[in-house]
């Protein structure tokens, strides 16, 4: 088969996976290419808040904050138990620091330690985010720098099939907007193209609890890599993994950061009172809202609207756009969100209670942020969505797609949504705020530096069952 153009390393998918895969194959010496079947870059780390896991960055010490790799694999395994991938829970967290002194110092991306509060799951501050918490502004400065390198990426140009020779794959068939068809032939392919929760049977399929949730992930996650690799006899995990976040503001479709639970906030259902503990976590807690009478809104104070407006710009918009009701007190805003307002005040009664160490919360919860809410209130109506899925092609340490019996199929690695995560084995209760970049950032680094090294060479049938750590 002739190929129309061939290079060392192709990249489908121009994620924030794909564009870290790029460059670290590029720092290698390799030739890159990246294909996107969508016009525009709008994978799920644009939608995400940019929130990247560093155990042990210089950007903690410097803050005074010990941490390790250890520490940060023993909070993902308290929150996840026993799954498929075990092994790329240490690899993954070992090189988390790693990944993102990368990202501000070779991919020159602008970052810093979110210091203010610690997200769901994790013991102490570890998230480094952009300035203002978006996740478009990683891929932004992620872009950039493919450009700067020289690094073609062709939006538009859709990745159909693989192609394989000797047992191995050796590029990808694409077709562009006009239908044009471009055979691409490559030393290595990353599969960079996102996970399924876009495909509604491949969800019915696996994750069946999220199959009723509205979608609020990027549209492109359609299943192609699972589908692709399967096909070729690869092996999978945790597929019945998914991320969820039970804070889409209605109608807006705008994400409620879940800091205003960490602040003390509380969700009510359609009766004005409260289902679960909300410290769950955001995707955690989805199932139970799933379950509960609609429509449920999350309650909170002016204190923490303002506290956390002034570092979460979105929530500053969404607040500014009318999705914070405003009330004097609880009477007032059970009449303004449809609740019956004796219910209502019953549960900022107990739950002020709670906070204040007067009584133990029904539902178990412990962490109460600042404290009582207090006069004046506010309310953000919201919906459990799904986001994206936590499972997919089984990989090694260095984001080679494993065969069901334990070997490389050589010239294929896989990351993000493409490969299987480290978030349980299924549910969204698993899911540790960050593991969907650290997953996505950092398997496209650890695909993008060994397809940048062994490009073009064969790497052999050996069994994959040890982690390759070689650098």
């Amino acid at each position: 088969m002739e190929f129309d153009t061939e290079i060392d390393v192709l990249v489908i998918g121009a994620g924030g996976c794909g564009l870290v895969a790029a460059l670290a194959a590029a720092e290698r010496g390799a030739t890159v290419a990246v294909v996107e079947k969508a016009p525009r870059l709008q994978g799920n780390t644009a939608l995400s808040s940019g929130s990247v896991p560093g155990a042990g960055s210089r950007f903690q010490r410097a803050a005074g904050i010990a941490d390790s790799p250890a520490r940060y694999a023993a909070d993902l395994r308290r929150i996840a138990g026993p799954h498929d991938a075990d092994a790329l829970v240490d690899r993954l967290a070992g090189i988390s620091a790693e990944l993102v002194e990368w990202l501000v110092d070779s991919a020159g991306v602008a970052m810093t330690l979110v210091e203010t509060y610690r997200h769901v799951g994790h013991g102490v501050p570890r998230l480094h985010a952009p300035p203002a918490r978006r996740g478009a502004d990683l891929v932004a400065d992620l872009e950039r720098a493919v450009a700067a390198r020289d690094i073609p990426l062709a939006l538009g140009q859709e990745a159909r099939a693989l192609i394989t020779r000797d047992g191995a794959v050796r590029g990808a068939l694409t077709v562009d907007a006009e239908g044009r068809e471009a055979r691409i032939g490559a030393g290595a392919v990353i599969l960079a193209s996102n996970g399924f929760a876009a495909a509604r049977d491949l969800v019915a399929a696996h994750c069946p609890q999220a199959a009723r949730a509205r979608y609020a992930g990027a549209p492109g996650s359609t299943g192609e890599a699972l589908r692709w690799g399967t096909a070729l006899g690869a092996a999978t995990g945790n597929l019945g993994a998914y991320q969820a976040h039970a804070g889409l503001a209605e109608p807006s479709g705008a994400l409620v950061t879940w800091t205003v639970v960490e602040r003390g906030g509380f969700i009510v259902d359609g009766n004005g009172a409260r289902f679960a503990d909300e410290t769950l976590g955001y995707s955690a807690f989805a199932a139970p809202a799933l379950a509960a009478a609609p429509p449920l809104h999350m309650i909170y104070d002016a204190r923490i609207a303002d506290d956390v407006a002034a570092g979460q710009p979105e929530f500053a918009e969404l607040a500014a756009a009318g999705g914070a009701l405003a009330a004097d007190d609880a009477a007032a805003l059970a009449a303004r969100i449809g609740v019956p307002a004796e219910t209502f005040a019953a549960t900022c009664r107990a739950a002020a209670d709670a906070a204040e160490g007067g009584a133990t919360d029904t539902f178990g919860r412990r962490q109460w942020g600042l404290g009582a809410l207090r006069p004046a209130l506010r309310a953000t109506r919201i919906a459990p969505a799904l986001f994206h899925t936590q499972g997919g092609l089984m990989v090694d340490g260095d984001a080679r797609v494993l065969a069901r019996d334990g070997t490389w199929i050589r010239g294929l690695y896989a990351g993000g949504g493409a490969a299987v995560g480290i978030s349980g084995l299924s549910g969204g209760t698993g899911y540790v705020s960050g593991n969907g970049l650290l997953a996505a950032l950092g398997l496209g680094y650890l695909a993008g530096r060994a397809a940048g090294r062994q490009a073009g060479a064969e790497a052999g049938d050996a069994p994959a069952t040890e982690l390759q750590t070689q650098s």
